[in-house]
């Protein structure tokens, strides 16, 4: 991929993480962390609300099938991986349960979340973590 065309994708994914996290306030949720870092990896968004703690990965495609299609096993391993380390180095926030959610910003739609699209007890995924 070209210098210019990984500028753009990157901006494009800031733009739709911005555009999820506004959304995900909207819907009372309180954004903890934006591409959190961790050993494991990049965490788009963690955010919370009640005693849920989501680590929410945000993908931008042409259409909701292909975002939602766009994150392979072992990319749901990692991220399973990193929201583990970063809920592990934060002490106030272990009593929370964690759930991995999927965020699709597909042109002209309204975001599409499916909440708890990476279940970590899910069949090929114990495997990789």
């Amino acid at each position: 991929m070209s210098r210019k065309r990984r500028r753009a994708a990157e901006r494009r994914g800031r733009r739709a993480e911005a555009l999820a996290a506004l959304w995900l306030q909207l819907g009372g949720w309180r954004i903890l962390g934006r591409r959190a870092r961790t050993a494991a990896g990049e965490l788009d968004l963690v955010a919370r609300r009640g005693a849920v703690l989501a680590f929410i990965e945000v993908k931008e495609r042409a259409s909701l099938n292909a975002g939602l299609e766009a994150v392979s096993p072992r990319q749901r391993a990692r991220l399973i991986r990193a929201g583990s380390l970063w809920q592990g180095r934060r002490a106030d926030l272990a009593h929370l349960q964690p759930r991995y959610d999927l965020i699709v910003i597909a042109p002209w739609r309204w975001p599409v979340r499916r909440a708890g699209a990476f279940d970590a007890d899910a069949p090929g995924l114990r495997d990789l973590l």
